[in-house]
């Protein structure tokens, strides 16, 4: 844990480091459908620091079990792998991939060992091989926690798609997944539509009660953080009406509170660090220099005494350079 959290203090002091099988797919309806509870099983699998601190969900169906998201590193993946096991003897049969942050794919190898696929869109898909190059460059080259032989390896998708696609599983529970037309915290977004649990499963597109990761989407290999964009992905939520919001971070809420509250933290961050910025005047270069850190903090600082509810403010400290950069830059 140390070690990550070290190797993520170099981040803040550095911009620079910074035949598919393919099934029938099934249109994904904005409205949740009515069905009684089923027996399938919601759970959550949450990481420590070393690992951002991120939840795994993962659905028992009596009959097989379904992930969505396989955590930062293969051994956080074994973990949650022995959590499902000592809970069910329910194969577990697909990964699913909600964006394309390392937090979201970097273990899927670990599930693939037992035989699971991983399933993402094709978009995430694509994004995945430029957003591991850069997280790996500054993993081994910059903050030196890991080195090319331990670092993960870059995974490989099993199952893409398009648009919806319902999971092929048996017995009556769903699962059906739909990419927004929106990105969000990355450059893609996947939600996992649970009809039976009544239940929408959003990775970090939604941090309820919790800080966010704000350095942006990977394109072109640097952040690119699209505020509004994230803001309209939320606002496609709401076609879900009544749905609980399961989310990368934080904790459970419904659909309208959940967008909500994500959409007035952006538009509160962005004020804040735009005031941090303008009042250091011409010192704002700073912020991609030595003591960039420094500055990091005590954005993290105000974060924590606007947001005083909010756990999880060393994802400010960390992640939200892309976010100061592109503000500082404009």
């Amino acid at each position: 844990m140390k070690s990550i959290l070290a190797a993520l203090a170099l981040l803040v002091a550095t911009t620079a480091a910074c035949a598919d099988a393919q099934p029938e797919t099934s249109a994904a309806s904005p409205a949740m459908i009515s069905a009684p509870q089923a027996p399938a099983s919601l759970e959550t699998f949450t990481s420590d620091s070393a690992g951002f601190d991120t939840h795994s969900f993962w659905l028992d169906t009596g009959r097989e079990v379904v992930v969505f998201d396989a955590q930062f590193t293969q051994d956080l993946a074994r973990k949650l792998i022995a959590e499902i096991q000592a809970k069910t003897k329910s194969p577990i049969r697909f990964v699913v991939v909600t964006h394309p942050n390392p937090d979201k794919f970097n273990g899927a190898p670990a599930f693939q060992a037992l035989g699971a696929k991983v399933v993402a869109s094709e978009a995430t898909a694509k994004a995945i091989p430029g957003v591991h190059a850069y997280k790996k460059g500054y993993f081994v080259n910059v903050a030196r926690s890991f080195t090319e032989a331990t670092y993960p390896p870059q995974v490989s998708i099993d199952i893409t798609f398009n648009g919806d696609l319902e999971l092929p599983l048996a017995g009556a529970t769903k699962v059906k997944l739909h990419e927004l037309a929106h990105p969000g915290v990355s450059t893609t977004q996947t939600v996992a539509i649970l009809p039976q649990q009544n239940a929408l499963l959003v990775g970090d597109l939604v941090h309820h009660e919790a800080h966010a990761w704000l350095e942006g989407g990977i394109a072109d290999g640097k952040p690119a953080p699209d505020l509004a964009a994230w803001k309209s992905a939320l606002g496609e939520l709401l076609a879900y009406e009544g749905a609980t919001v399961h989310g990368g971070r934080g904790t459970a809420a419904s659909v309208e509170i959940a967008v909500k509250d994500q959409q007035a933290y952006l538009d509160r961050m962005e004020a804040l660090i735009t005031r941090y910025v303008a009042d250091l005047g011409a010192a704002k270069t700073e912020l991609s220099g030595p003591q960039a850190g420094e500055h990091y903090k005590a954005i993290a600082a105000l974060a924590a005494r606007e947001f005083p509810d909010h756990a999880l403010s060393y994802l400010v400290e960390y992640g939200a350079y892309g976010l100061i950069n592109q503000i500082a830059a404009r």
